[in-house]
C-alpha cells in the first residue's frame, strides 16, 4: 500500500510540474501591469524600473518560472505585491480558515445526508423516500453561489438574524469558537454543505435499501431482534462507505470553495485567490492556483491506491476459492487411482458378497 502510494506520488510529479507551468503562463498572459497597484500615479520612470528589477519582472519568463519553482521548493514564495507581506504567511492563514470552514460544512453535510439517506432507505418507495430523494437531488443540482446569495438576502438583509460577511469581530487572526465568531460561519457552512449532503444522502439511501433486502436482516428479524438492534447492524455495514464518501467530499471542498468564500467574504484560499486575481498580485496567484490544482491530483492518487488495494484483497480471496472449485472439477473429470475406478471395484465386491450369501441361504 505504502509503496504503491509513493509510486503514484512520483507519477504525479510531472503532472504537478505541468500544472504549475500552465498556471504560470496563464497568469503572465493576463493583461495589465502588476505594479500598478503599488505605484503612485506620478511615479517616475526610475522608480518603475527599480521596482521591476526588485520583483524580477525584467527577466525572461523562463528565468522567472525556474526561479519561482526553485524558491517554492525551498519554501520561499516571495512577498505579496499588494500587501508586502510574505506569501507563505498569507497562504497558510487562508488554508487554516478554509480547512475550518470545510470541516464544519462536511460534518453538517454528513449528518444531514445520513439522516435523509436512512429515512429514505427505511421508507423506500414511499412519499418520505421521494421527498428525501428530491432534497438530495436539489442539493446536488442547485448552484451553491446562488444559494449563498439567497441565504444572505433572506437571513442577513431581510430578517437580520445572521451576519452576511466576514469571519468575526476580530477577523480570522483572533478566531475563537464563541457565538460572536460562529454566527459568521453558519451561512457559508450551510451553503457549502449542500452538495456533500446530497451526495451522501443518495449513497446512504442505496446502501440502506440494499442492506435491508439481504438475507441476514431477514434472519435477524426471524430471531426476534428489535428494530433498534437491526438498525445498529445496518449502521455498522453502511458506515465505512459513508465515511469514505465524506472524506472525498472534504477534499473537494478544500479545492473548490472560491465562489462561496467570495460571496461571504470568508478569508480563505478562495477569497485570497479572487483578491489576487483582481489586484494582479502575481506573488499570491501562482501558489494559490497551483495548490488548487494539485490537491485533486494527490486526492486521486490516494483514491486509486485504496481502490487497487481493495482489488488485490478481493482477488486474493477469490483466487483460492476459484482454485478450490477448479480443483474439485478437475478431480471429478479426471479421477485418480482411488477415484471412480476404485468405487466401481467396491460396488462389484459388495454385489458378489450378497450373491454368495443368498446362495448359502438357499
Amino acid at each position: 500500500m505504502l509503496a504503491y502510494l509513493l509510486r503514484r506520488i512520483v507519477y504525479a510529479l510531472p503532472i504537478m510540474l505541468g500544472v504549475a507551468l500552465v498556471c504560470f503562463a496563464l497568469v503572465h498572459l493576463a493583461p495589465g501591469d502588476p505594479l500598478v497597484s503599488i505605484l503612485p500615479p506620478d511615479a517616475s520612470q526610475e522608480l518603475q524600473e527599480r521596482l521591476t528589477q526588485l520583483y524580477g519582472f525584467d527577466r525572461s519568463l523562463p528565468e522567472q518560472f525556474v526561479s519561482w519553482v526553485w524558491r517554492a521548493l525551498q519554501g520561499d514564495l516571495g512577498l505579496s505585491i499588494a500587501t508586502s507581506r510574505p506569501v507563505t504567511t498569507e497562504v497558510m492563514t487562508a488554508v487554516v480558515n478554509t480547512l475550518r470552514l470545510a470541516v464544519v460544512a462536511t460534518v453538517i453535510g454528513f449528518v444531514l445526508g445520513c439522516l435523509f439517506g436512512f429515512v429514505a432507505g427505511y421508507f423506500r418507495n414511499s412519499w418520505i423516500d421521494k421527498l428525501a430523494s428530491l432534497l438530495s437531488v436539489l442539493g446536488v443540482s442547485v448552484p451553491h453561489y446562488w444559494l449563498g446569495m439567497v441565504l444572505v438576502i433572506v437571513f442577513a438583509a431581510q430578517l437580520g438574524w445572521l451576519p452576511a460577511t466576514g469571519a468575526g469581530p476580530g477577523g480570522s487572526d483572533e478566531w475563537a469558537w464563541d457565538w460572536a465568531h460562529i454566527q459568521h460561519m453558519i451561512l457559508p457552512a450551510l451553503t457549502m454543505s449542500v452538495i456533500p449532503m446530497g451526495i451522501i444522502a443518495r449513497t446512504v439511501r442505496a446502501l440502506v435499501a440494499e442492506l435491508l433486502a439481504q438475507e441476514f436482516i431477514v434472519g435477524l428479524k426471524a430471531k426476534g431482534l428489535t428494530s433498534f438492534g437491526i438498525f445498529r447492524h445496518v449502521v455498522k455495514n453502511a458506515a465505512p462507505t459513508a465515511l469514505a464518501v465524506m472524506g472525498l467530499q472534504l477534499g473537494y471542498l478544500l479545492g473548490g470553495s472560491i465562489l462561496i468564500e467570495t460571496v461571504f467574504s470568508w478569508p480563505g484560499t478562495g477569497f485570497l485567490l479572487n483578491s489576487a486575481i483582481f489586484q494582479r498580485d502575481l506573488g499570491r496567484r501562482d501558489p494559490d492556483l497551483a495548490g488548487s490544482a494539485h490537491r485533486p491530483c494527490l486526492s486521486r492518487s490516494g483514491r486509486h491506491a485504496e481502490r487497487d488495494r481493495r482489488s488485490r484483497q478481493g482477488a486474493g480471496r477469490a483466487v483460492p476459492a476459484l482454485a478450490g472449485v477448479l480443483g474439485l472439477r478437475r478431480r471429478a473429470l479426471h479421477p485418480g487411482p482411488g477415484g471412480r475406478r476404485s468405487g466401481h471395484r467396491r460396488s462389484a465386491a459388495a454385489r458378489d458378497g450378497r450373491v454368495r450369501a443368498l446362495a448359502r441361504a438357499g
